[in-house]
């Protein structure tokens, strides 16, 4: 693990997000730049508590001098609605081999992790949010498995939806791995059919992960 971790700094007009460049799904937000990256070194130990059995060497910061800021770009709607929303310029990087296999590695820990998640909290009933709502654990399970056949959309590709409950999990997450390697090799047009950009690898996989390690944090907070 390099002395100091890459940031990638997103920043909107009300919200800005921290997210590591070489450990996707590792991003945390804040009114600015210096309270984001705390945050992302508050979220270090539970991201090391995700991805701590791949063997990649994963190491929690000690506080945000151990990260550095490679990258800023300007946040848009979604950066200030609460998700990562831009892609960066260490996004484009290409992918080889060693590079796709290690993403594989990190998306199958962190559906791991959040099934694992699911599972302790199933039979308890998730606390309210600040306002008194949030979702229930059946509807965040549905809400991540949809928002990752979306995100599939966004790489361009595509999905053939098989059974409900598991066997759409299933289904949805196989094409994440399929799309994933199909778009490092080239085999996705850059721009689909209308003209817009579709996402690279590496965006879409540090997009996928963020959400489904969020929802995973949600369900551990409600549930304590």
């Amino acid at each position: 693990m390099p002395t100091r971790i890459r940031v990638v700094i997103e920043a909107g007009g009300r919200r800005t997000f921290a997210s590591a460049a070489d450990w996707p799904g590792w991003a945390r937000s804040g009114r600015d730049e210096p309270a984001a990256l705390e945050a992302l070194v508050a979220y270090g130990p539970r991201y090391a508590a995700v991805v701590g059995r791949t063997g990649l060497g994963f190491r929690p910061p000690a506080g945000p001098a151990a990260l550095h800021v490679a990258e800023r770009v300007r946040g848009n709607a979604t950066t200030d609605f609460g998700a990562p929303g831009v892609p960066a310029h260490v996004d484009a990087a290409a992918l080889s081999a060693a590079d796709l296999a290690r993403l594989r590695t990190l998306l199958k820990a962190t559906w791991r992790a959040f099934d694992a998640g699911v599972d302790r909290a199933r039979g308890t009933t998730l606390r309210a949010g600040p306002r008194g709502g949030g979702r229930t654990l059946a509807k965040i399970v549905e809400h991540v498995r949809d928002a990752e056949a979306a995100y599939l959309s966004g790489l361009g590709w595509p999905l053939e939806r098989g059974p409900s409950g598991r066997g759409l999990i299933a289904a949805a997450r196989a094409a994440v791995l399929d799309g994933l390697v199909a778009s490092a090799r080239g085999e996705i047009a850059a721009q689909g059919p209308r003209g817009g950009l579709r996402w690279k690898p590496r965006f879409f996989a540090r997009r996928l992960m963020w959400h489904a390690l969020d929802h995973l944090w949600e369900i551990e907070d409600r549930s304590t």
